[in-house]
């Protein structure tokens, strides 16, 4: 579940840089406006990390192949709900959400190993983050 919280956030902050960097106003209705696409195809990914992971024993912080299926519903799911609802999806919004969302979406999850390994070995050997408790 927490994973399901870091992706939707990183959603929103994917959503709101973009609104941000294109002067949109209208803060809190644009960002749903923007957001709710790549958000219900997010859901999407995450409903098919769970039908089809669950019974292969898929881990949610993985990159390979929740973490990819995760990055794949919510660039399709939210550029072809973007052209359903017509906002509209420009081929280089394409490449350009493709590549941020992979970065967020998938980027964190090869953090999330390392570093949870790297806390873990700090409390195990009984020392806190300088070597105290």
């Amino acid at each position: 579940m927490a994973a399901l919280v870091v992706d939707a956030a990183l959603v929103l902050v994917f959503a709101a840089v973009g609104r941000r960097s294109h002067g949109e106003a209208d803060a809190l209705a644009g960002l749903a406006h923007t957001a709710w696409p790549f958000l219900a195809g997010l859901a999407a990914g995450w409903l098919l990390v769970r039908a089809l992971g669950g019974r292969r024993g898929w881990r949610p912080l993985a990159v390979v192949p929740a973490g990819l299926v995760v990055w794949a519903g919510t660039l399709v799911g939210g550029h072809l709900l973007r052209l359903a609802s017509g906002q509209g999806s420009a081929g280089s919004f394409v490449v350009v959400s493709a590549v941020v969302l992979a970065v967020f979406l998938l980027g964190w999850r090869l953090l999330a190993g390392p570093l949870a390994r790297l806390l873990g070995s700090g409390r195990a050997s009984g020392h806190g983050p300088r070597g105290q408790d």
